[in-house]
């Protein structure tokens, strides 16, 4: 069994994910979705906003009719911009809707720090309803993103701050790899997952995935465990195929397989 902690879904035309999908010969539709997580044995998988092409977000509610048009195999993850009115309005969502298991702050796409404080009543409700808090981190699918803002290392303080916030790094912070493992090895609040680390096809995409899988094998050693590692596709930045063989190629028992298709993701979000 898996579960998918990162994937996007839209019926938006100016969905910056689009060119992705064709670059992955994925329909990027929700029906492809569930039948790709029929065919994988992915039991849930948590629903992200896509970003759109002028920079914005496609909006929480359209994602939340995507989880209900889906019998709630896909869990809702909120998006929160850097503003009071659409924290609070997050945090209503999330009070009325049971089904929400995260919320995601978009760092880089939005130019501000996670420690700005629009966002500490997000992390006092987090904390009160144990909801985890996701970090875009890494690459951008926009040129208009900010690397800066987007580096995993820009979490530190709010995690030494919160303690007890769980809070996810998303795409382990490629290509700083590293810098994403420090952190999960410093603070015991602090997850990584695997989504997006790589798409479509290049003369080079069968070597660069042979130096990703021992760049997170190294990252794994230096952590010294698996117990806070997620998989995740970023569907349609990446295809289930591709993702899951990426986490069977690396240097892993079956047990910690587990670990990472099932059991971390199982705990941390309370499916």
């Amino acid at each position: 069994m898996i579960i998918d902690c990162h994937a996007h879904l839209s019926t938006y035309d100016d969905d910056a994910l689009i060119p992705y999908a064709r670059s992955n010969s994925l329909s990027y539709s929700l029906a492809e979705l569930l039948e790709n997580m029929k065919r994988f044995e992915v039991t849930d998988a948590l629903l992200l906003s896509p970003p759109r092409v002028d920079g914005s977000i496609v909006p929480n509610e359209h994602t939340i009719r995507l989880c209900e048009l889906s019998n709630w195999r896909l869990k809702p993850v909120l998006t929160v911009e850097p503003s009071k009115e659409h924290v609070e309005s997050c945090i209503k969502l999330a009070k009325s809707k049971k089904q929400v298991r995260a919320f995601k702050i978009r760092l880089g796409y939005v130019k501000v720090s996670p420690i700005d404080p629009v966002f500490l009543p997000l992390y006092e409700y987090a904390l009160s309803s144990g909801l985890p808090v996701l970090f875009h981190t890494g690459d951008t699918a926009t040129k208009r993103a900010s690397l800066k803002h987007a580096h995993p290392l820009n979490l530190d303080e709010l995690a030494s701050s919160f303690d007890k916030l769980k809070i996810v790094v998303c795409h382990f912070g490629n290509p700083w790899i590293v810098d994403a493992a420090e952190l999960v090895y410093k603070h015991n609040n602090v997850y990584a997952d695997l989504s997006g680390l790589f798409s479509g096809y290049t003369r080079f995409s069968k070597k660069y995935i042979e130096t990703l899988v021992s760049q997170l094998n190294r990252a794994i050693y230096y952590i010294g465990s698996v117990d806070r590692i997620l998989f995740g596709t970023d569907y349609p930045v990446e295809d289930h195929e591709r993702a899951i063989q990426l986490v069977k190629s690396l240097d892993l028992d079956e047990n910690e397989l587990k670990l990472v298709f099932y059991e971390n993701a199982k705990g941390l979000f309370a499916l």
